[in-house]
């Protein structure tokens, strides 16, 4: 299942599946028999009106006011993901993610003073060690070890060095404040303290009340300026594990995984946004140092503020605080590697705990490109339960228990998706030819005019739910400047609106050619147990977001994220249809199954 906008699907990808379950559309829904009427005009005329500035140091600020109730979201766009890595650091983006919330001179410590004696020690050990594990990659390379990622391939030297450098950590955990940062927040009333990392970006974001807004920019302005990364080695271990929690140890992660790395050859997008898993364990706090100044420098971010404030003194407080920050001493570096052409079909098998499925993919422009708008109202014509895919495949030939697909649109280059899971007794070949079928229809004839404007009115309603609450703005407008520019948000919406059927045409036969796509076959893994009967019971249309939602639980290192996703699905809960309310009852028991847990560790 996909939603309707393309901010929304990108957000979608860390921290708002739940509410994908909980707004599903009501199964069983015929296509409209009536005319369908033109939507209302496109997002901006709702009210939205973004006011841009650029602080002395350079830093873009998005001014949003909604006085709407006493809050302001507020957040801050890294121009960073994982495009921007290299082999040797891959997953150092993420990592950043996580420790932009240690502390600061100020936060998360009782003594600064012993905390840098604590660090510099640290990195002298680690100098060491490193020089022992490039020894025993040596020995691997030559056979004599089999995997330097298990404990018994440690030298003697390595161990002993790893227990001074435990010794140091012990120390220096009882000179933290554990968590300063978000209970200084929250004792303030701050919630959703929270961040994301993807391929172009790394967002940090929280809500405060509105007589606190000075508070907000004085604490982010710290931890940009100020940062402090304690426990740094500790937490790329609690990085490493959770790759293993969402990748190695989900029955499709790592051959998700796989396939990107099949369909993206020269492209960035090549590797996984949480590292490959030696680069993540690898990775050095001095490598760490030069990618911050780099990428985090203001020139670099971009901070936006959604909600109850006055503009002028919001911008006074922001050159302030956010202003104070040293501009960085050269540009970040522009990422260059483009995909080569793809020149033959690439076929991907692979075979999981999993029910049999099939994914095609197809290479697709960038965010900013001109086709970006057909190719979103084309998703959106094929997907839904009253789209193509579901009105062929799944309700009238009944191959399928469900199909969509999504346009992923990223900063430099994208993918379109179609994705469908076989019916009992049909093959993932079976639907492959079927949606080759439905991909040559649009092709050699026209969407009828009927057809796609209801299409467009269900595109533009996905892009008014994001105008639901200062958050959502935020998200989308933040989300659109990772990008490549925040205007992006509406321009696009608005561009969708004016797709033609020759538009549409013209997109499915330019990028839907054998030549330019990669297939995924996955079957089930033989002696794999039976699905668990409690999902297998819930309605077709949420079986796939309930399973993305279980990888994410089973990858969730502490309850509070959990506590956070339960949250969301409280919030939204009256809004849940009927018949979705044993997915939603499902995806909360696995949650609080995997906090209890937790707990026990």
């Amino acid at each position: 299942m996909s939603t309707p906008h393309r901010l929304a699907k990108r957000v979608l990808r860390f921290a708002c599946a739940a509410l994908a379950i909980i707004v599903a559309p009501r199964a069983g829904l015929a296509a409209p028999k009536a005319a369908a009427k033109p939507a209302a005009a496109p997002p901006r005329a709702a009210g939205i009106a973004v006011e841009e500035h650029f602080l002395s140091n350079g830093m873009k600020l998005l001014l949003i006011p909604r006085h709407l109730s006493p809050t302001v979201a507020g957040g801050w766009v890294a121009h960073v993901g994982s495009a921007n890595e290299r082999p040797g650091i891959t997953g150092i983006s993420h990592l950043f993610e996580h420790m932009m919330f240690k502390g600061t001179h100020a936060i998360g410590t009782r003594d600064y003073a012993k905390d840098e004696r604590l660090i510099d020690a640290q990195e002298q050990i680690q100098d060491q060690m490193r020089e022992e594990l490039s020894k025993m990659r040596a020995a691997q390379r030559r056979g004599d070890l089999d995997d330097i990622a298990k404990p018994e391939a440690k030298t003697e030297r390595y161990k002993q060095l790893e227990a001074r450098f435990d010794s140091l950590v012990v120390e220096q955990r009882a000179n933290m404040v554990k968590n300063e940062f978000d209970l200084t927040l929250s004792k303030n009333g701050g919630t959703g303290m929270n961040a994301f990392t993807n391929e172009d970006i790394t967002f940090y974001f929280e809500t405060v009340p509105a007589n606190k807004l000075e508070l907000w920019f004085w604490m982010e302005s710290d931890r940009l300026k100020n940062r402090v990364f304690r426990e740094f080695y500790s937490e790329r271990d609690v990085v490493y594990e959770e790759r293993r929690r969402s990748v190695e140890s989900t029955p499709t992660g790592k051959f998700q995984v796989s396939f990107d790395a099949i369909f993206w050859e020269a492209s960035p997008y090549h590797w996984p946004v949480i590292g490959w898993p030696s680069d993540v364990a690898a990775i050095s706090k001095a490598q760490a140092d030069e990618y911050y100044s780099l990428y985090y420098a203001p020139q670099n971010l971009t901070a936006i503020l959604v909600g109850d404030f006055d503009p002028k003194q919001a911008l006074a407080m922001a050159e302030k605080y956010l202003g104070s920050i040293p501009a960085g001493r050269k540009p970040a570096p522009e990422m260059i590697t483009t995909e080569t052409r793809q020149l033959a079909e690439k076929r991907f098998y692979g075979e999981a705990e999993t029910n049999p499925a099939v994914t095609l993919r197809w290479h697709v422009p960038a965010e900013v490109h001109k086709d970006v708008p057909a190719l979103e109202v084309l998703a959106t014509v094929l997907s839904g339960t009253t789209g193509r895919l579901n009105r062929s495949i799944v309700l009238d030939q009944k191959l399928a228990t469900n199909a969509f697909a999504s346009n992923d649109a990223r900063k430099y280059e994208g993918a379109f998706d179609i994705r469908a899971e076989a019916k009992e007794g049909h093959t993932p070949e079976e639907l492959e030819q079927a949606i080759d079928r439905e991909l040559d229809k649009l092709k050699q004839e026209p969407v009828p005019a009927e057809e796609l404007q209801s299409v467009k009115n269900r595109y533009l309603a996905g892009a008014y739910r994001q105008l639901t609450s200062n958050f959502s703005v935020m998200l989308r407008y933040g989300v659109a400047d990772g990008a490549g520019d925040w205007r992006l948000a509406d321009q696009v919406d608005a561009a969708a609106q004016a797709v033609s059927p020759a538009d549409l045409q013209r997109v499915a036969t330019t990028y839907f050619t054998k030549e330019n796509r990669a297939v995924a076959i996955w079957t089930r893994k033989g002696g794999s147990g039976p699905e668990d009967p409690a999902l297998a019971a819930l309605p077709d249309q949420a079986k796939p977001m309930v399973k993305q939602m279980l990888g994410r639980i089973a990858s969730a290192t502490d309850t509070g994220q959990l506590q956070q996703m339960l949250a969301r699905l409280d919030q939204m809960s009256g809004q849940t249809p009927p018949e979705m309310k044993p997915a939603l009852d499902y995806v909360r028991a696995k949650a609080e199954a995997r906090m209890q847990q937790l707990d026990k560790k």
